[in-house]
């Protein structure tokens, strides 16, 4: 059933993966970045830097055949639908919300692959020579901060268990 938490939740992940598809159209379009290396030098931490990927995250898995391309985008789609079927298990808001982000920075990733062959990066922070994080998108800050945010709820929030509930009085300690 789709409540009113998990239709947030899709319709954050489709603003995302249209979010991330509108820039990448503005990338290779309009600002004329249609060639790894082409830049656009923004401020002095940030620029616009055209890169392909190739593979998954950090450059991991690539794909140097066709067969290996659409091996990722099984691979990437699996992982999708994993996550589009937790995020509709799930009650939470919170909980939802950062499934929401993969599950559409997941989406735009594999639309690239499956129309270019490669995902289209772009975003490239850096502080003078210092680069944090290799070239990026919006998709894979999406998924990046997903998961994160995943990660902090499992280890930060416990839900305490009911002892009344199982028969035994709560007692506090």
């Amino acid at each position: 059933m789709l409540t009113r938490n998990r239709k947030i939740g899709l319709g954050l992940a489709a603003t995302g993966f249209v979010a991330d598809q509108a820039l990448k159209a503005l990338v290779n379009g309009p600002l004329g970045l249609e060639s790894d290396g082409d830049q656009i030098v923004l401020t002095s931490v940030f620029n616009l830097t055209r890169t392909s990927n190739y593979g998954v995250s950090l450059g991991l898995l690539t794909a140097d055949s066709d067969a290996m391309r659409w091996m990722l985008v099984a691979l990437t789609g699996a992982i999708a639908l994993v996550v589009g079927v937790w995020l509709l298990r799930e009650k939470k808001l919170g909980d939802i919300l950062p499934l929401a982000m993969i599950l559409g920075g997941a989406l735009g990733n594999i639309v690239d692959r499956i129309r270019y062959g490669h995902v289209v990066d772009y975003a490239d922070l850096h502080f003078g020579t210092w680069r944090p994080f290799l070239v990026f998108n919006l998709a894979d800050a999406l998924i990046s901060v997903g998961v994160v945010i995943i990660l902090a709820r499992s280890l930060l929030i416990r839900e305490k268990p009911n002892l009344e509930t199982a028969g035994t009085p709560a007692t506090e300690i």
